[in-house]
């Protein structure tokens, strides 16, 4: 439930996945990948989040590390360019992900509005 005012967005929710311990899927993973996907470079797709090439890269290897298959594939750079695609298991995942976020989303909506409506004006 996102709701634009002043120029200014409101999500009612962040939903983080606890996959394991030390291994999470959230919002910022979720952007990554789908930054990924869209410019075909970890670099690219962390410099939109902000977010230098080390901090990315060492994202992306913690979800290669969980899943059975890596969800990016990387390839050095050089002449022939570099560059970095999702596989088919990390467009699922990423599918799956802003699914579950989609859901929450509208599980909660009727109760942050009536939140909402209690603030102090």
């Amino acid at each position: 439930m996102a709701k634009s005012a002043s120029s200014k967005i409101y999500i009612a929710a962040r939903l983080r996945v606890v996959l394991a311990p030390d291994v999470f899927l959230g919002p910022g993973k979720a952007d990554l990948l789908e930054g990924i996907a869209e410019t075909g470079s970890i670099s690219a797709a962390g410099r939109r989040l902000n977010m230098s090439y080390k901090r990315a890269w060492m994202l992306v290897e913690t979800l290669n590390g969980y899943f059975a298959k890596p969800l990016v594939t990387a390839a050095t750079g050089g002449k022939a360019g570099g560059g970095a695609t999702l596989t088919a298991l990390g467009q699922e995942v990423l599918m799956r992900y802003r699914r579950m976020a989609a859901a929450t989303e509208k599980a909660i909506a009727e109760d942050v509005a009536a939140l909402r409506k209690k603030r102090q004006k």
